[in-house]
């Protein structure tokens, strides 16, 4: 029961950051800035900004979770392999279809946050098979000394790992790159080790831990923006909590990963209809992820074609980067009722499949 009840929490903290992603992909199909002017806007995407570093750090977790269930390093590293391979073939296929509804390949192609999760995967693969302490180490290495990266010019194939100057193949646009976020899963993986420690030590490190990290990012980031020039950038608080994220930098991570962690306990206190609806999506994320796209596209539809303003398939042909002219764009309303009407809808499918998962397993679900 024990051990259930710290499963259920990462799910129900997975599922929260993923109902706020859909929130972040409204907005895009919305045609409201990322982040600014206003406060409404700013905080609508920055509540996002939580989404990409739960859910690389607790793909770790789970990734431990599932090896110290099997105790086979070799099944693990195949799962990750496979598993890893199928998420980088989907983002360039399917998922990009589902963010546009046009087969125009050539015209652009996005290396996002499922084509980094998936390379994440097969390369914490050649990890597993190392104490989990060392490979969190490895990890939180990897993302406090990143910029090193940036010296490795070794041709425009870099540009995937990590931004160093190059120009990417025509229409390639690389929005997630693999350095740090590897170093996010294999901390997330080497993390594992503590949601396997009894109550008391398990959240007194998820407390230590996680107020560190928000009180180091509060101080340094607070600093920086006192003494960094203010022209334009808006009020000192959007400054301050708008630390750089492609790639993401220390400060973003702290700022994200330092509250997720410290909320854990609560997590595991989690009851009621509402935790069960999180915990819902949280048990099933890549078919929750699948589904949501589409389901948001074909929303921004039926809303232009409610507001009359007919379909436009130009505004959305290179989604996420969508083009809605300004004299078009939903008011905050329109974006948080299209929101709730979708995750509303998505809870059905989600609910079904995670009951059949449990009561009709079959092992091609691991993958979805």
């Amino acid at each position: 029961m024990a051990m259930t009840k710290r499963i259920d929490s990462i799910d129900l903290a997975r599922g929260i950051v993923m109902v706020l992603m859909a929130i972040d992909h409204v907005r895009c199909y919305a045609g409201l800035p990322s982040g600014g002017p206003t406060a409404g806007i700013f905080f609508t995407r920055w509540v996002t900004h939580f989404c990409a570093p739960a859910f690389v750090f607790l793909a770790g977790t789970s990734a431990f979770l599932y090896g110290h269930r099997i105790q086979d390093p070799a099944k693990l590293a195949k799962y990750l392999v496979t598993r890893g391979l199928l998420l980088v073939l989907l983002e360039p296929t399917l998922i990009r279809f589902f963010w546009t509804f046009n087969v125009n390949y050539g015209q652009f192609v996005l290396a996002g946050v499922i084509w980094m999760l998936g390379w994440s995967m097969v390369l914490l693969a050649a990890l597993v098979w190392m104490r989990p302490r060392t490979v969190g180490i490895i990890g939180l290495a990897i993302v406090l000394l990143q910029q090193l990266f940036h010296f490795l010019k070794i041709g425009w194939v870099m540009e995937f790992v990590y931004p160093v100057g190059f120009d990417t193949p025509p229409n390639i646009n690389v929005l997630y790159t693999i350095v740090p976020w590897i170093g996010v899963m294999a901390a997330g993986y080497g993390f594992g080790a503590v949601v396997v420690r009894e109550p008391a030590p398990r959240h007194r490190f998820y407390l230590r831990a996680g107020l560190s990290a928000t009180a180091v990012f509060l101080v340094a980031a607070g600093l920086i923006t006192a003494i960094s020039p203010a022209e334009g950038e808006g009020p000192w608080l959007f400054r301050m909590l708008s630390p750089p994220k492609y790639p993401a930098s220390q400060p973003f991570l702290l700022m994200t990963l330092g509250p997720t962690i410290a909320m854990l306990p609560l997590f595991e206190r989690g009851r009621g209809w509402l935790a069960g609806v999180f915990t819902t999506f949280g048990r099933v994320p890549m078919f929750y992820y699948l589904l949501h796209i589409p389901t948001i596209h074909i929303a921004a539809i039926i809303t232009t074609l409610v507001r009359g303003e007919g379909v436009h398939p130009e505004w959305y042909a290179t989604a996420p980067y969508t083009s809605v002219p300004d004299a078009n764009q939903w008011s905050l309303g329109e974006l948080y009722l299209v929101f709730f009407i979708v995750v509303t809808v998505l809870y059905f499918p989600c609910r079904w499949y995670a009951r059949v998962k449990v009561t009709r397993p079959r092992w091609w679900m691991r993958y979805l």
